[in-house]
């Protein structure tokens, strides 16, 4: 991603990275090179996203499309959020996230990002008010 943010000419590998997205914690990738020349040649982009909104983007999937997807696919959610924000993609522009990876696929990380359980007797009414009605 540097590589295309500082426009450089060749794609340079980043010795420990470090994120959620295990899948895509490859400092070093094999199609690095391919992948920079496929982005310059579609006239594309690249947008670097943090743990925190892998997480959100993760959460607003399941809460408005029912898509449970594992970190490295949320990223790519993530990822064009920030650049609508950032007016680099139109809101009204069509866009393809590719979101693969079931939420399965990492449960553990799901553990750690969820909030605590909460614990209601099994009994209508209460199950009701936890729902807030």
């Amino acid at each position: 991603m540097d590589a295309i943010k500082q426009d450089l000419e060749e794609f340079e590998p980043e010795e420990s990275p470090e994120t959620i997205a295990t899948a895509i914690r490859i400092g070093n990738p094999v199609n690095g090179p391919k992948a920079l020349k496929a982005i310059r040649e579609s006239k594309g982009t690249a947008e670097g996203v943090s743990d925190e909104e892998i997480v959100q983007a993760q959460r607003m999937l399941a809460r408005l499309e029912g898509i449970g997807a594992e970190p490295a696919s949320a990223s790519s959610i993530a990822g064009l959020k920030k650049l609508v924000d950032q007016g680099v993609v139109a809101e009204d522009e069509r866009v393809v996230c590719v979101t693969t990876g079931h939420i399965l696929k990492d449960p553990q990380e799901v553990i750690d990002v969820s909030e605590p359980l909460v614990k209601v007797p099994a009994e209508y009414g209460e199950i009701v008010k936890q729902l807030g009605d």
